[in-house]
């Protein structure tokens, strides 16, 4: 039976088999060595497509999903098959479709192996140790570089929560290059290399709430930016510091991080120099009514960086922050405002600019400003209008596992809970409460 929906998911992004395993080793082993020897080839992606194996291993379904931005196994059209029991303590063998290429044993075979004289971890193996190479090369600079921009795709597309520990591991296996002898001069840029993917597995983490983890994710990689000499990606990692410690409740420290980034703006970009007062913004707003003004200012000052953006001119990692971010991040700040004084913001505007015009790789952020939008909609009296916005949002909301997300969606639940006698309210609300459950 073939797997319509993997040789689908793969010729969407106009790969052949042999780029797709490529890709797919390249997230599972760090050193070009290992992935030479790895089991995971173009001849068993075409085992997997053909259908003759079912169900691969969960290493490499989890690959897979991160390589081709699969939100689930069912994406790609891997369904665990039932085993039935033919008689106590034995398990038939159904079919060999779930043969892994390492071990020829099927996961039915190997359970009917399984018993008091056999050590369950022991069917593991050995532990697997990774040898690291004698010196660095361009070729790994490159591997890191490539791990942090899928990484960093899969997070905007569906949230850290999912393969956050995935995102972690591999962040520690490749920093073991800083083991290994480097020449002086690729050691710049195997620092700025590990200070991207470094920020992008702290926001990975900051996004699933393991808030620590991500803060020493985040120092390390502004070490390494600063090792490497880097002041794009220095003032990068301190916005989002300043966005964690402002999500945290903590905008003081939000605005300590924004004013070292600013520290010599002027050898920032426009869109850098934008995104950082933007989140000035977002800190002074937080501070409550009595920053209100200094918060519309700081917008005004991203706006004005903004119009002046070159796209051209940003360090690849900025290109997130386009037309429909800087509205989106505007529009936070502005949201905080209108709901803590009585001035009127162009916060629900810039929502709605955000939502239209977000590129489907940022599915997280369009979901946090639909239902920012609805939350705003919802305070305004407008409760019906708010639930077909919320109702979009849940749309979107629902391959993302964010857990910003779902406090954003709880804190549209509480707000809609004074027009909780409307029957279109409530059945938002009940939404709210089935899509946070499966997130939590």
């Amino acid at each position: 039976m073939q797997n319509h929906p993997l040789t689908a998911a793969r010729e969407r992004l106009g790969l052949t088999r042999r780029q797709l395993a490529d890709a797919v080793n390249k997230i599972l082993y760090p050193d070009p060595g290992q992935a030479a020897h790895s089991a995971f080839t173009a001849n068993y992606l075409g085992k997997l497509e053909n259908g003759k194996i079912r169900y691969p291993a969960e290493d490499y379904r989890t690959a897979l999903r991160i390589a081709l931005n699969a939100g689930t196994d069912d994406e790609l059209g891997f369904r665990r098959r039932d085993i039935s029991m033919r008689t106590k303590g034995m398990l038939a063998v159904r079919s060999s479709r779930y043969e892994s290429p390492a071990t020829g044993l099927s996961p039915a075979a190997a359970a009917s192996m399984t018993s008091d004289a056999v050590p369950l971890m022991s069917l593991l193996g050995p532990p697997v140790v990774d040898e690291l190479p004698r010196q660095v090369s361009q070729e790994h600079i490159t591997q890191v570089l490539e791990a942090a921009e899928i990484l960093e795709q899969w997070d905007n597309a569906h949230g850290g929560a999912l393969v956050r520990e995935i995102a972690d591991d591999k962040l520690h296996r490749m920093s073991r290059l800083l083991e290994v002898s480097c020449p002086a001069h690729l050691r710049p840029a195997l620092h700025k290399a590990l200070a991207q993917l470094a920020g992008v597995v702290a926001f990975m983490l900051f996004d699933a709430y393991h808030h620590d983890a991500a803060r020493q994710r985040f120092t390390f990689a502004l070490r390494c930016a600063s090792i490497g000499g880097d002041w794009h990606q220095r003032a990068m990692l301190l916005s989002s510091l300043a966005r964690q410690a402002v999500w945290c409740g903590q905008p003081d420290d939000g605005l300590t991080h924004i004013e070292m980034a600013l520290v010599r703006a002027d050898w920032l970009t426009a869109s850098e120099r934008a995104m950082l007062h933007t989140v000035r913004a977002r800190a002074l707003a937080k501070l409550g009514p009595g920053r209100a003004q200094e918060a519309l200012a700081a917008v005004g000052t991203a706006d004005e960086a903004f119009a002046h953006a070159s796209p051209a001119e940003d360090p690849p990692w900025m290109c997130f922050y386009d037309d429909a971010q800087h509205h989106g991040d505007t529009a936070h700040a502005l949201f905080d405002v209108a709901l803590h004084t009585r001035l009127v913001t162009e916060s629900a505007d810039r929502f709605a600019y955000s939502v239209e015009h977000h590129l489907p790789a940022y599915l997280r952020s369009r979901a946090i400003s639909r239902i920012k939008l609805a939350s705003l909609t919802m305070v305004q009296g407008d409760p019906l209008e708010a639930v077909t916005i919320g109702s979009l949002a849940l749309d979107d909301a629902g391959p993302v596992r964010s857990l910003r997300a779902a406090d954003d969606l709880r804190e549209l639940h509480r707000m809609a809970g004074p027009h909780g006698k409307l029957t279109e309210v409530e059945e938002l609300r009940a939404r709210i409460r089935e899509t946070v459950g499966a997130v939590a």
